[in-house]
């Protein structure tokens, strides 16, 4: 197993860009409070009924991705609440061991009234007329954030990586994270270099995120994705 280590993320570091056509947070029109409200109610109409399926005789509190149904949020996690729900969408991807390609998306984040929220995403490869193709990549981990507004998450890739990201809030509607340490397995991505990462609420109220890894030295976009919500 490898190991790639960069040090925590300090300061609110400039917001990341891309070359593989990245939804653009830093960018954005700034939106009231009073029209994201409105928004978020609107879209609602068509999310609020939906959550993740769950066993129901489970001893224990189930998941859910919808603040409206299950477990109340932990009061810890409030600065990470807007990223509840399911999210759905497409974006573009530049890696060395698959070149430059389209995919589709769908991100988790769910909770259980503890003080972390469960993170899953799954990407499957797009054709030029955006068809199908396959399954691509797939991620699980957990966010958690202390009481500086500190956060943690660790990830693992189905591919054989287990990373840990240190990051914060840039504001209540984007955060920034800084992989501390990617480690490799054997059979893993040898090119997967450590890297950063960018989530943040656009004026659409839809999820934007931008991965970006260091290639010789300089870090380069790697992944990037614009979701909509379709849970919570």
């Amino acid at each position: 197993m490898s190991e790639n280590e960069t040090s925590k993320t300090g300061g609110n570091a400039g917001v990341p860009g891309s070359g593989a056509d990245a939804p653009s947070l830093s960018d954005s029109p700034a939106i009231s409070g009073n029209d994201a409200v409105n928004l978020a109610a609107e879209q609602a109409k068509n999310t609020a009924h939906r959550n993740i399926p769950t066993l129901d005789d489970l001893p224990i509190p189930e998941d859910t991705a919808n603040l409206r149904l299950g477990p109340n949020l932990h009061d810890g996690l409030l600065a990470l609440l807007p990223l509840v729900g399911v999210w759905r969408g497409e974006g573009q991807a530049d890696t060395p061991e698959g070149g430059q390609y389209s995919f589709g998306q769908q991100i988790i984040f769910s909770h259980d009234g503890e003080n972390y929220l469960s993170f899953e995403s799954r990407v499957w490869r797009l054709d030029s007329e955006g068809g199908t193709v396959g399954p691509d990549q797939r991620e699980t981990g957990f966010w958690r954030i202390n009481l500086q507004d500190e956060i943690e998450f660790v990830c693992a890739h189905a591919s054989g990586v287990v990373e840990i990201y240190y990051g914060q809030p840039i504001n209540e509607r984007a955060w920034e994270l800084e992989s501390a340490s990617t480690m490799v397995t054997a059979t893993g991505p040898v090119t997967l270099g450590p890297g950063k990462r960018l989530y943040g609420l656009l004026p659409t109220n839809e999820l934007g995120w931008v991965d970006e890894r260091l290639v010789d030295k300089e870090l380069k976009p790697r992944m990037s994705a614009q979701l909509h919500r379709i849970i919570g």
